[in-house]
């Protein structure tokens, strides 16, 4: 079983489909399996093979994918690289996952370098000038290069991609993924709930170094034989115009993205006529599900996934009634349930409608991470994997998110899940974006902080500050209620869009 045959398979079924589009230039299965044929030639020139760990710094151009499955096609274990890292960060990740090489993009060269020096790690580059550095240039050799035959096979159980988790506590760990891990789950969600076709063309302006847009979004719309509009960085305007002129049928976004297209859309001449969207990546505030669905007559479902799972756990998809507000029922061969949060060492799960940890089992599960026995024994317990995040299952098996066990803000004694305090606060008419975290306090603890981005025409200020306070205690319980709200203009987000409440908590708790 290899990873690698997501493409090759596609190559060989629909050789003269699009693979690619990306700059007004249309790349096809054949061309992008030869090219990625060729990278794996050269990697093997210098001596790399299977299971050598080869690391990516590379941002959304077709050189990814092409470096990306080259890697598995020779049987070596791809690590791709979060592209906005700079070059200490690089060299921890260089290191700590023992890689034989990084192959990095020009633009990325200024961090990339460094970290590969440090770290002592040969230097590979992409999208180089000629005789601009006098570094191999990995695209530059592959062009003079008769492709690898065909791909190195590998075991279902081998390593096929190294992700490194956020480090949202800690330094990030790597997610050792296995090819029946990513096979398995490319295979699964395509039929449900992504229901990706040959004729699916897929907006691809998700980060393709994180696991939502390299896995739900490149390596599915590969496996479907479909075709990925590739956008190097997403901005609003500019995914509209892609859309429209393109003809696309499936978005795939954060939050974050969607909130930004709404927006975007007031001043756009066409809207695209999307088939359908998927959002993951965090919890989806419902008002802006309905106000996308009314606005571009198409629905959204909202799903569950992790670095650790390959990253689909569950999904509102066509098989069964969605429900806004959860993030539907466990995709095939997956189990999920809720087990006691404050149980430590086994799992005790709870009965239906029961708040607790998410656990889950089924193909999705990581080996472990990367050289971290302790840590992996941490959280695979009793044949489970145990998310950190709190949730509901309800009779009907849909799951529904509460929050992550670290993002919770205990009040004078009483739990606040910021998820739920959101979802009231993103009706408030001038609230466009919030995230809820807690803030250091004498009495209580901690105290519940509103952190704001206003809708235009709205003037943030003690006045409106006060009002939102006012408002938002005539929907809440006295203890969940925020009592501080701050304003921002935007919010830091992490690789995959999601808003950083650590760093909001950093700013606001002093």
């Amino acid at each position: 079983m290899s990873l690698a045959a997501v493409l090759a398979e596609s190559a060989e079924r629909r050789p003269d489909h699009p693979a690619i589009v990306f700059g007004g230039q249309e790349l096809r299965y054949r061309q992008l399996w030869h090219e990625a044929r060729q990278y794996a030639a050269v990697l093997c020139t210098y001596g790399f093979g299977p299971g050598d760990r080869i690391a990516l710094l590379l941002p959304n151009t077709p050189h990814f994918p092409k470096a990306y499955f080259g890697v598995l096609a020779l049987g070596a274990v791809a690590v791709p690289v979060h592209a906005l890292l700079k070059a200490d960060e690089i060299s921890y990740v260089l290191s700590d996952s023992e890689a034989k090489a990084l192959v990095c993009a020009e633009p990325l060269l200024d961090e990339g370098a460094k970290g590969a020096e440090v770290a002592g790690v040969p230097l590979l580059t992409v999208m180089e000038n000629e005789g601009s550095s006098g570094r191999p240039r990995l695209d530059a050799l592959a062009r003079d290069i008769a492709p690898l035959d065909r791909l190195v096979p590998r075991m279902p159980e081998d390593i096929a991609v190294v992700l490194y988790t956020s480090g949202t506590t800690g330094r990030p760990k790597g997610a050792m993924l296995t090819h029946l891990n990513v096979v398995m789950n490319v295979g699964t969600t395509m039929l449900s709930p992504f229901d990706l076709g040959p004729d699916d063309l897929l907006l691809g302006c998700l980060p393709l170094f994180h696991t939502f847009g390299q896995i739900c979004g490149m390596a599915t719309c590969f496996r479907a034989g479909a075709t990925l509009v590739l956008m190097e960085r997403f901005d609003a305007p500019g995914a509209l115009d892609l859309m429209v002129r393109h003809g696309c049928t499936v978005f795939m976004g954060v939050p974050t993205m969607y909130i930004a297209l709404l927006a975007a859309v007031e001043d756009a001449r066409l809207r695209p006529r999307l088939d359908r969207a998927f959002s993951g990546g965090s919890g989806l505030p419902v008002t802006v599900l309905e106000e996308f669905e009314e606005t571009f007559g198409c629905p959204i479902y909202e799903g569950y996934g992790l670095t650790e799972t390959s990253p689909v756990v569950a999904y509102n998809q066509k098989a069964w009634p969605c429900r806004p507000g959860t993030v539907g029922r466990p995709i095939w061969g997956v189990d999920v349930e809720i087990a006691r949060a404050d149980v430590e060492g086994r799992i005790e799960l709870l009965p239906a409608g029961e708040l607790g940890e998410v656990v889950i089992r089924g193909h999705n599960v990581m080996a472990g991470y990367l050289n971290r026995p302790q840590a992996t024994a941490e959280v695979l317990v009793d044949g489970w994997f145990r998310s950190g995040d709190l949730g509901v299952k309800d009779s009907d098996g849909y799951l529904s998110l509460v929050d992550r066990k670290k993002d919770m803000v205990v009040r004078g004694g009483y739990n606040v899940y910021p998820r739920e305090v959101e979802e009231v606060l993103m009706r408030h008419p001038a609230i466009v974006q919030v995230a809820v975290i807690g803030v250091p306090h004498e009495r209580h603890g901690e105290e519940v902080c509103a952190v704001v981005s206003v809708r235009p025409g709205a003037v943030p200020g003690a006045e409106l500050a006060g009002e939102i306070v006012a408002w938002s205690r005539q929907k809440l319980a006295a203890y969940k209620y925020p009592r501080v709200v701050e304003f921002v203009d935007g919010f830091p987000l992490g690789p995959s869009g999601k808003v950083l409440k650590r760093e909001l908590a950093a700013r606001f708790g002093r």
